[in-house]
């Protein structure tokens, strides 16, 4: 008897296949389905079903179930786009206080995707051994389409530059662009050395006031430099390239506490604090006794003088 038809059925759909004079095979140009088939079954492939038919009416198929044809029918879809990794924490060219920071990402593949291949994340801090999805330390929260990511360094950092680099795979083995995100980690707070006002109290008969001195960070200067005259901010202080500043400031009458603050770019401060008496009245002469009065050539007296201020 003669074939009469010949058809396949893809992703649910029938195609009707046409006989090539050639070779006497059933053929046809059909279009993927535009959607990936990782997740379609649990083998991640699209089941083919061939049906062929004669004139007399009988009918033989096939599936992906045949005995021997089965895993001819299976058809494989692979997506081509590149999923995407996306730093959170730190900032970008951070300083940072702590050397155990907390390094947060985003890891997410395109909406009907194959999905994140979690097992295929890569995680490298400088030079060092390549992390993975189990490594310790390694967090990682599943969400629509991928994963939040968290890696805190079992070990401290040093302090000075650090880069992250991450890679990751989607299950149809596309890789995404290499993310990275470099920061400084500084844990020391800065240098401050004042010399004046000097250490210990001072006393002054005029207020205006000079606050000087010198301030330094081997990891993140240029320090900023805060002064405070009895608790108030006396503004913008210029710390010059060799670190030294000067601030002129007026004192009032009485006891003045100046607190001086070096602050560095990972938030570590260096506080000085110095106390300035400000006097502007003479002391009062009360009065004056001298005894004995008059006094013998070359005897001793005893001046005495009363004074207040």
């Amino acid at each position: 008897m003669a074939v009469n038809t010949v058809r396949a059925k893809i992703n649910g759909s029938w195609v009707t296949l046409t006989k090539n004079a050639s070779t006497g095979k059933y053929e046809g140009t059909i279009a993927a389905p535009n959607i990936t088939s990782y997740n379609a079954t649990t083998g991640h492939y699209y089941p083919v079903t061939t049906e062929a038919a004669d004139l007399a009416g009988n009918v033989a198929t096939a599936d992906d179930t045949h005995e021997t044809l089965g895993n001819k029918l299976k058809l494989y879809v692979k997506e081509i786009t590149k999923p995407t990794i996306i730093f959170t924490a730190p900032a970008s060219g951070a300083y940072l206080a702590s050397n155990t920071p907390a390094i947060s990402f985003q890891v997410r593949d395109e909406a009907s995707g194959s999905g994140i291949k979690i097992s295929t994340l890569q995680i490298k801090v400088d030079s060092g051994t390549a992390l993975t999805n189990t490594s310790p330390g390694v967090t990682v929260t599943s969400v629509t389409n991928g994963f939040d990511i968290t890696y805190v360094p079992q070990s401290a950092l040093s302090d000075g530059s650090h880069t992250v680099n991450v890679n990751i795979q989607d299950n149809d083995g596309n890789a995404a662009a290499q993310a990275s995100r470099s920061f400084t980690v500084d844990t020391v707070p800065p240098t401050l050395s004042v010399t004046s006002p000097a250490e210990g109290t001072t006393y002054k008969n005029t207020a205006s006031l000079a606050v000087s001195g010198t301030t330094n960070d081997s990891t993140s200067s240029p320090v900023t430099i805060t002064i405070k005259l009895n608790s108030v901010d006396q503004g913008i202080v210029t710390v010059e390239g060799n670190g030294s500043f000067s601030k002129s400031i007026t004192l009032t009458e009485g006891s003045n506490t100046i607190e001086v603050k070096a602050t560095d770019k990972a938030g570590k401060a260096t506080i000085v604090t110095r106390t300035v008496i400000l006097d502007t009245l003479a002391p009062v002469i009360n009065n004056i006794t001298i005894i004995p009065n008059p006094v013998n050539i070359g005897q001793s007296y005893v001046i005495t003088v009363d004074v207040s201020d």
